[in-house]
C-alpha cells in the first residue's frame, strides 16, 4: 500500500475525518485541524509501521501530508 494511503487511514482514524478530507496538499493544523500531538501519534503510527525513526527537527518542518510522505518515501529509499 502507498505511504500516502496509509497516511490518510492513520489521519482518518486520529482525527475522525472523511476520506475526501485528507489530501497530499492538506495543512495538518489548518486543514486537518490536527494539534502538535496528533502529529507525533500519526508519525509513531507510521515508525512502527515502517520500522524507521523520524528525528523530532523533521516532524517539526512537516506542515503539510505532502511533507510526511515524502520524508517517508525518502527514508524507504535510503533503507
Amino acid at each position: 500500500m502507498p505511504v500516502f494511503e496509509v497516511m490518510k487511514q492513520i489521519i482518518m482514524e486520529i482525527k475522525d475525518l472523511p476520506e475526501d478530507a485528507v489530501t497530499m496538499d492538506a495543512s495538518f493544523a489548518d486543514d486537518l485541524e490536527a494539534d502538535s500531538l496528533d502529529v507525533v501519534e500519526m508519525l509513531m503510527l507510521l515508525e512502527e509501521k515502517y520500522d524507521i525513526t523520524i528525528p523530532e527537527e523533521a516532524a517539526e518542518e512537516m506542515k503539510t501530508v505532502r511533507d510526511a510522505v515524502e520524508y517517508i518515501e525518502n527514508l524507504l529509499a535510503d533503507k
